[in-house]
């Protein structure tokens, strides 16, 4: 099966999962216009501290006594270092994507990262994915999905997941 067969086929299988699912589809905001995946009380990568993927190799659930705002977001980290590296550089640690799946950016849609699921590109970008089977999917065919996803990201980025799914 080619690549984008395999890519197609691993999307429509998780919308229907998805569909099949709305407390996992609802966990993020889906009249939400922002750039950037967050739950209705504004949480960016549902609480989970961005800086820790960094520094601990591993995501951390972050602590509301610790956090910062960037792009309309509240990011929760794991200890005052954390939320202060991020104030440094948020453009270093902030997810790409806005903490949306990166797959999902292939076809224009907006679905929910799940904090998770992630990987560190060789760009140095924090990625998010919905499921195992799309960050799968993706990886299949790295350099074409990537393009992909960076080339229809502006166009979705600030319109609702609800307007895109």
């Amino acid at each position: 099966m080619n690549k984008s067969l395999l890519l197609g086929a691993a999307l429509a299988a998780l919308m229907g999962a998805v569909q099949l699912t709305p407390s996992v589809a609802l966990a993020y905001d889906v009249t939400s216009a922002s750039p950037v995946n967050v739950d209705a009380q504004g949480v960016g990568l549902r609480g989970y501290d961005p800086v820790a993927y960094f520094t601990e190799g591993a995501p951390a659930v972050g602590n509301s006594d610790f956090s910062a705002e960037h792009e309309g977001a509240t990011y929760w980290f794991a200890s005052a270092g954390n939320r202060d590296a991020f104030v440094a550089e948020p453009d270093r640690y902030a997810p790409a994507y806005g903490g949306f799946c990166q797959t999902g950016a292939v076809f224009e849609k907006k679905l929910d990262g799940d904090p998770e699921l992630w990987r560190i590109g060789d760009d140095g970008r924090l990625f998010l994915y919905i499921s195992v089977e799309a960050r799968d999917a993706f990886l299949s065919d790295l350099p074409g999905n990537t393009t992909a996803a960076d080339a229809n990201w502006p166009l979705i980025e600030n319109r609702a997941p609800q307007d895109l799914n």
